[in-house]
């Protein structure tokens, strides 16, 4: 998935011993905000190709997730 965590989970186990420095702490926020970011990025990724139908065969994909599909489109078009 994504490859800082194993290094998230270090620091995080130091913090929890009490043996985290101030560059380790640094260094921890600095990588839960890279892997917020990529897990959004992830997320919003899956989201945008979800197709909802309904029982009847008919698409009711919200139209939010459509315009969220059609401007990432057009982004990687450019």
């Amino acid at each position: 998935m994504i490859q800082i965590l194993p290094r998230i989970n270090e620091l995080a186990k130091k913090q929890k011993e009490g043996m985290l420095t101030a560059a380790e702490s640094a260094e921890q926020i600095i990588l839960r905000k890279q892997y917020l970011e990529q897990f959004r990025a992830q997320a919003h990724g899956i989201i945008t190709n979800v197709k909802v139908i309904d029982p009847n065969g008919d698409d009711v994909t919200p139209q939010q997730v459509i315009d969220a599909k059609k401007a990432r489109l057009d982004n990687n078009n450019d």
